[in-house]
């Protein structure tokens, strides 16, 4: 291959090569693309083996990787191990002690620079276990002095530089709905596939799957990697793995996108190594180099301590990135990196076996949470400090490796005996959980269990049944029709195996803020770094220092995912504020949401106004977004300055919009914010002033365009109205023109039946229209057969002008009860259902309304609905004629002569009663009007009269202005009696 770093063959493997040459030309018919391939793997295996720099290869937490790799670290002791690991992560691995595995390693960044925008966040996750390789070496380099530990990988920025993937999703978890809760620990972040190995080419791994008789990659794995390298020493180990990746490696698809990536990673990783290498001086045979079998076979030039490439490792971006931990579990990590369910939970129990078996002690962090103590110091001493640097695998180059990959793959498998003790005890063990689960599992179950795991294990040439096997044994024997409980048979088997271990990241290794978070909630006396719900219990009234508390579970309830904290009993809106509160809480259950949380900011307080500035000031930011910002500042945070800065922005974002989509929330938001100023400001913010007014001049503007447009709802245009009229008085104190609201409604045409009868609500609430001529337009509609079939739309259209008009509510009650009244039953019965369907849909939240006042005008009781007669049907009573005291108004006062005595006694008039019976013709009032004659004369010039004082001051004569308008010396008179 041209451009392909070569180096000539050794003779350690001639042998091999001269049997895989003959393999190839018998099966083959001659030299091709299979001599090819099966010698390159050799040459690969050569070359890797050969390097003067100790190569070791893993698997993703693989148990065997595992053992070989905390043998060879207590045999080796190197001095600098190279690790396959994101660079930037680097000083975050000595809090892993701090913390229970699994965890992983994140990278986050909410805020980018340098990508596309939805992109955002981004996030990188590197999970880790204990029964991993990549583990081992973290602790036994970060617990050995004199040990460096250098992460080599490409940076978490380039992970989104070199990927192109990104927005397919190639690399995102494979979580589907329903999958379990602990499967989404790591949210949308892409894995760093530390020692990731599987076939990349399709056939290839159907057809190891077929013949291997397994149903998934795991399997195969296990049954044909994992147990034969369990048992093998190092060189062995080593050189199959090398074989493994090789092979994987040249039958991937070429020319792709990921193989580019790959190489990349492979010279970004050699260059650093080399560069390492020349600054300190570090001998390569005192390291260690850990990474994935799929790179330890590279091809590219810079492969090696003497590479030739010179590759040009690209800058960074912008972006700032924010590290932490995470917890993590199996579930997460099956789903992240395609694994088969419950594989991680079995490599887990693999490993504890090894250990067991091989009495190999592994490497744990001092002081790690859930790990057993080291065994006594004077055993580790036994192991010499100085042990051969330069063994096996670091001889010199010019020292052939002796080959291992001969023996190893002509050896038949072994032949290991059935372990019926530990099979009896998973037999039993399943048929406990089986029965706890709601199963009517018995001692036969576990007998046939145990016996159809034997079967199967022949069935699929194997002399020891595995974990798959008595899990599809246990399925076969046991599963029913139907699932009694929360989980199978297949997931109480995993759960058996060692179950979902879930991780948690320990207080010390938390953000700042998820601590402050912690300590403030500490009052509550609650553990709840536990998973789980707690139930918090807030009595303010007689504990007021738990507000604090109470203040910051409002605000985790605005930011974590829904259940973090749920909320049972109190609520806060504005102006209000619970004096008891009920809280269900679990932290635990979302560190990582809570953790992510501390990549933003120091407190929650600064989170909030950082997330609420976010919306508000999006390029696509609305105003009813900014209103609830702007109500949310209120809430959560107090004061008033980010709330006057908000709420300045909400006024710039509705002057730019030219659609009413938002128009309902809007009003919502401005009616709960004028109500809490007015109840709790001396003045109004000067904000809401001018958006009132601005409101005022924008809804007036988009009037009649709203009317017309067929996407503007009637509801929208009813918020609309509702604005304009709710806030009419507030905006006319301010400046603004009633005119402009009346010009709007005049030019507004609609086709819609709903707007129209949205339009004479409207002209009703101006004067335009009286509530007989709307009466009079119903009456039309209902007698005209053409709209008879979309009267329901009008009756809509009226049900949403009791949003900007409710006073109509009696109208639109006489406009229904008309219909049911006066049409037919054919016309009624196949018209009544797009009523109520129109109705429940478009007016739901106005029908209490509707039926409140239906409550007030209809009868309570059935039996008086035969003889009641509407109103609106009701015939007015015929105009009695008035008598002389009615006449004069005094009708009143003779038959309460008590009252008016005790007025005139409070008044201090001694005038005495009148006749009853005076003369019709004498002018009512003449002699209070000659007292208050400046009075008189100013309501003349007011109603524009030019008469004068008759002459004669007397009340027989009578002025002339009196004379000829009674009704407005009536009337004045009345005004001044009541002054």
């Amino acid at each position: 291959m041209s451009g392909r770093y070569e180096k000539p063959a050794s003779p350690s493997f001639t042998a091999l090569r001269g049997q895989l040459h003959e393999a190839a030309a018998e099966f083959a018919g001659g030299r091709d693309a299979l001599e090819e391939i099966l010698l390159g793997m050799v040459d690969d295996v050569d070359r890797a083996v050969a390097e003067p720099l100790e190569i070791f290869p893993v698997c993703h937490h693989s148990p065997a990787s595992a053992l070989a790799m905390a043998s060879r670290l207590r045999e080796k002791q190197p001095k600098v191990v190279y690790l396959e690991l994101c660079e930037d992560m680097a000083p975050l691995l000595t809090e892993l002690r701090n913390c229970r595995l699994p965890v992983a390693v994140q990278a986050f960044a909410s805020e980018i620079d340098g990508f596309p925008p939805d992109w955002a966040p981004l996030s990188v996750v590197a999970p880790i276990t204990e029964a991993s390789a990549e583990y081992q070496a973290i602790a036994y380099a970060l617990d050995t002095p004199g040990v460096e530990l250098v992460l080599v990988d490409r940076s978490s920025d380039h992970v989104f530089q070199w990927d192109t993937r990104r927005p397919a999703g190639d690399e995102a978890p494979a979580t589907g709905a329903g999958a379990e809760p602990e499967a989404a620990l790591h949210g949308e972040a892409v894995g760093v596939e530390i020692g990731d190995l599987r076939p990349r080419f399709a056939e290839l791994e159907e057809h190891l799957l077929r013949h291997g008789k397994v149903r998934h990659w795991s399997e195969w794995w296990h049954q044909y990697v994992e147990v034969p390298l369990g048992d093998s020493d190092h060189d062995t180990y080593r050189q199959v793995m090398f074989l493994i990746g090789s092979l994987f490696r040249r039958l991937a698809p070429g020319g792709g996108e990921r193989v580019r990536v790959d190489e990349d990673r492979e010279r970004y990783m050699w260059t650093r190594m080399r560069e390492h290498l020349a600054a300190t001086g570090t001998d390569p045979a005192d390291c260690l180099y850990v990474c994935g079998a799929f790179h330890a076979a590279s091809r590219v030039e810079e492969f090696g301590i003497g590479g030739t490439g010179d590759f040009t490792v690209s800058p960074r971006t912008a972006t700032i990135w924010q590290y932490g931990l995470i917890p993590s579990s199996h579930a997460a990590i099956e789903a992240q990196f395609g694994l088969a369910s419950g594989s991680v939970s079995i490599a887990a129990t693999e490993w504890a076996k090894n250990l067991k078996r091989t009495r190999v002690r592994p490497y744990r962090l001092e002081g790690q949470a859930g790990a057993r103590k080291p065994a006594a110091r004077k055993t580790a001493a036994k192991t010499p400090a100085t042990a051969p640097a330069s063994g096996s695998a670091a001889a010199p180059a010019s020292v052939p490796a002796e080959d291992r990959l001969t023996g190893f793959l002509r050896q038949p498998p072994a032949l290991h005996g059935l372990d019926e003790a530990e099979l009896l005890g998973w037999s039993v063990d399943i048929v406990r959980a089986a029965r706890r689960s709601g199963y009517l599992a018995s001692t036969a179950d576990a007998i046939a269990v145990f016996e159809t795991s034997i079967l199967l294990a022949g069935m699929r040439d194997r002399a020891k049944p595995t974990p798959y096997d008595f899990q599809d044994a246990a399925v076969t024997c046991i599963e029913k029709d139907t699932v009694p409980g929360r989980r199978d048979v297949r997931r109480l088997v995993e759960i058996m195996m060692g179950g979902d271990r879930i991780g948690q990241v320990g207080y010390e290794a938390l953000p700042p803020l998820a601590r402050d978070v912690h300590d403030r909630l500490a009052p509550l006396g609650l553990n709840l770094q536990q998973r789980g719900v707690r139930r918090a219990l807030l009595d303010m009234a007689s504990r007021p220092g738990l507000r604090a508390c109470s203040d910051v579970l409002w605000m985790l309830r605005r930011l974590l995912p829904p259940g973090a904290a749920r909320t049972v009993m109190g609520e806060r809106r504005l102006g209000e504020r619970s004096i008891q509160e009920s809280w269900d809480l679990s932290l635990g259950t979302h560190q990582r949401a809570l953790i992510e949380l501390g990549y933003e900011g120091v407190s929650l307080e600064q989170v909030l106004e950082q997330r609420l500035r976010r919306t508000a000031y999006g390029p696509r930011a609305t105003t009813a977004e900014v209103l609830a910002a702007v109500e949310d500042a209120t809430l959560h945070l107090g004061g008033r300055r980010l709330a006057d800065e908000l709420g300045g922005r909400a006024l710039e974002v509705l002057a730019g919009e030219r659609t009413v989509d938002g128009a309902p929330e809007v009003l919502r938001r401005v009616r709960g914010l004028l109500a809490y100023y007015r109840t709790s400001e001396p003045v109004l913010p000067p904000w809401i002033e001018s958006f009132v007014r601005a409101g005022y001049a924008h809804y007036c503007t988009l009037l009649p365009t709203a009317f017309r447009d067929e996407d503007a709802t009637v509801g929208q245009v009813a918020a609309m109205l509702g604005f304009l009229f709710s806030m009419e008085s507030l905006a006319l104190s301010l400046g603004c023109d009633r005119t402009q609201l009346e010009l709007a409604v005049a030019q507004s045409h609609p086709g819609d039946p709903a707007k129209t009868a949205l339009l004479w609500a409207a002209q009703v609430q101006l004067g335009t229209l009286s509530r007989g001529e709307l009466r009079g337009r119903c009456d039309e509609l209902l007698g005209n057969p053409l709209v008879v079939p979309s009267y329901p739309r009008y009756l809509s259209g009226f049900v949403h002008a009791l949003e900007p008009v409710p006073g109509l509510a009696d109208v639109v009650v006489e406009a229904v009860s008309n219909a049911f009244g006066r049409l037919p039953d054919p016309v009624l019965l196949p018209w009544l259902p797009t009523l109520i369907t129109t109705l429940r849909s478009n007016a739901a939240d106005l029908a209490p309304l509707l039926i409140r006042e239906a409550g007030r005008i209809f009868p309570a009781r059935l039996a008086a609905l035969d003889t009641w007669v509407p109103p609106w049907h009701a015939r007015p009573a015929a105009p009695t004629p008035p008598d002389a005291a009615t006449a004069r108004g005094a009708a009143l006062l003779p038959r309460h002569p008590e009252t008016c005595d005790a007025l005139a006694d409070l008044l201090g008039v001694t005038d005495g009663w009148g006749p009853v019976g005076g003369p019709a013709e004498e002018p009512v009032g003449a002699a209070l009007l000659f007292t208050h004659r400046a009075t008189c004369d100013a309501v003349a010039d007011l109603l524009g009269f030019d008469g004068s004082w008759a002459p004669g001051a007397g009340t027989a004569g009578g002025p002339s202005l009196t004379a000829r308008h009674p009704a407005t010396a009536h009337a004045v008179a009345a005004l001044l009696t009541a002054q």
